[in-house]
């Protein structure tokens, strides 16, 4: 390989290696935490014994399905724990940059056949992981701090920057998704991300639910976060354009400008508006290959391929691939049927690309309890396992929904449609879950209702009464229980 000044074009469309370096390690790291906290979920939404056992989901996918997604071969809990293990060996191999490609690509396939096993926990998280995953795999990402680079490291120029298929289409990749976040909130009905909002702005409603969010809320107080308000929705429209006008025209400082805005109203989120960190995270690794060229205080470069046919290959594989998933997401979008669009098929999960996320303002808060009845008559918190019932909202900053239960557990609440073996399976789920935590048999569970608890967001901090709303009653089978106490009462008589 060669090197030249970029053109204009180049520096646009492109991207430079060591921001695709730093691309693969921040990518990676965020997978680890996210990987690493899914054996805490593995039996409540994987196992035999949760919430969708494949005996319930395996009759309702097609043979593509099943062919792609590993993790419905088995549901015991060794096969499904050895699977994420192998998950996690994949991501370092990623973060330390062995076989680099190779890595992104198990990386994104398993992920993907990982949330195909329980699409119910699927959220826009995920979605980030299925992008950037995959237009990993096109990139050169392990040119620099990585271990496949260590021969080269004496002949790769210091600073280099590449342009293919993948550069090209993550770069519009990343301007689409703050371009549909953006636009979305603009086209909100209630105008909640406008200045003149009523009765409230949206950050007016979203700065409650941490304790530095009442910081905030403390300091800028309703007039400053109305203001603040339609300023969060131009940096996301205009983040990206401002980064490939900035490169084309060689402005660096514009480009590290617009990335410095759209990661500093990252962080913001993550630190006001729960269960957001990893979220706020993967977000901003896709903005390393914004970074200009001078981020590293180096000469710009640009590589051409010293073997034309291996070159021309490469990029007829890239333009196959990554052309067939643009045209896949495009049809998905304007011209797939319901059918098409049903969970039980890959294609919502594999081809969705919308991002409109926190359109609207908040309008109230919410967050669940679930009193349930034990043999011995008393009554716990089956939802918070607490010993006690309130109706209070949490004491421990501003509610949010499934308040006692974070991560993947926010889906439960809105599964409450869910009938049959279905049902039957979600929702006996607790009471397996309590009975296996308590072996006095006067502790099991007999019956629990789930109620979602609401309180409408008001000016100034404050919230009104709660209002309560019964989700599902639900019976547990007590024909074991009643046997182990009469076991009980003969061993004692």
């Amino acid at each position: 390989m060669k090197t030249k000044e970029p053109t204009r074009l180049q520096l646009a469309f492109g991207c430079n290696l060591k921001a695709l370096a730093i691309y693969r390690i921040t990518v990676a790291l965020v997978l680890l935490a996210e990987l690493s906290l899914r054996y805490r979920f593995l039996h409540a939404f994987y196992s035999d014994e949760g919430t969708l056992p494949l005996t319930l989901l395996r009759p309702k996918i097609d043979t593509l399905y099943k062919f792609v997604s590993i993790h419905t071969l088995s549901d015991c809990m060794p096969f499904q724990i050895v699977l994420l293990t192998i998950q996690i060996i994949i991501a370092i191999a990623l973060l330390v940059g062995y076989k680099s490609n190779v890595a992104a690509f198990l990386s994104w396939w398993m992920y993907f056949s990982l949330t195909l096993r329980n699409t119910w926990l699927a959220f826009i998280l995920d979605r980030y992981f299925h992008y950037l995953l995959f237009y990993a795999i096109w990139l050169p990402i392990g040119h620099f701090w990585s271990i496949e680079c260590l021969p080269l490291g004496k002949t790769m120029p210091k600073n280099t920057t590449v342009m293919n298929i993948a550069t090209f289409a993550l770069k519009l990749q990343i301007f689409w998704i703050y371009i549909d976040a953006g636009v979305g909130k603009l086209l909100d009905e209630k105008a909640g991300w406008s200045y003149f909002a009523d009765p409230l702005p949206a950050l007016d409603t979203y700065t409650r639910h941490t304790l530095v969010a009442q910081y905030m809320y403390g300091m800028l107080g309703p007039p400053g976060l109305r203001l603040l308000t339609p300023i969060v929705v131009w940096v996301e429209i205009l983040a990206a354009p401002l980064c490939l006008v900035g490169s084309f025209m060689r402005i660096e400082k514009l480009q590290k400008i617009a990335v410095f805005a759209i990661c500093s109203l990252h962080i913001g989120i993550a630190f006001t508006i729960r269960n957001t960190a990893l979220l706020s995270f993967i977000a901003m690794t896709a903005w390393c290959v914004y970074l200009p060229p001078g981020t590293f205080n180096e000469k710009e470069m640009f590589i051409e391929q010293k073997n034309i046919t291996q070159g021309k290959l490469k990029a007829l594989r890239q333009l196959i691939c990554v052309g067939a998933f643009i045209a896949g997401s495009i049809w998905f979008e304007l011209f797939s049927d319901d059918c098409s669009q049903s969970v039980d098929h890959i294609w919502s999960n594999l081809l969705h690309n919308r991002w409109n996320v926190f359109v609207g303002a908040e309008e109230y808060v919410t967050w669940e309890i679930a009193p349930g009845k034990l043999v011995d008559g008393s009554v716990v918190d089956v939802w918070s396992k607490g010993e006690s019932i309130s109706w209070d909202m949490p004491v421990t900053g501003a509610p949010s929904t499934s308040s006692s239960r974070g991560g993947r557990w926010r889906s439960f609440p809105y599964l409450a449609e869910l009938d049959g073996e279905d049902g039957e399976a979600l929702w006996g789920y607790l009471c397996q879950e309590w009975n296996a935590e308590h072996d006095n048999s006067e502790k099991k569970l007999v019956r629990y209702n789930f109620f979602m608890l609401q309180a409408d967001v008001l000016p100034y901090m404050q919230f009104s009464a709660t209002r309560k709303r019964l989700i599902k009653s639900y019976e547990c089978s007590n024909k074991t229980f009643s046997e182990e106490i009469e076991n009980d009462q003969e061993k004692d008589l």
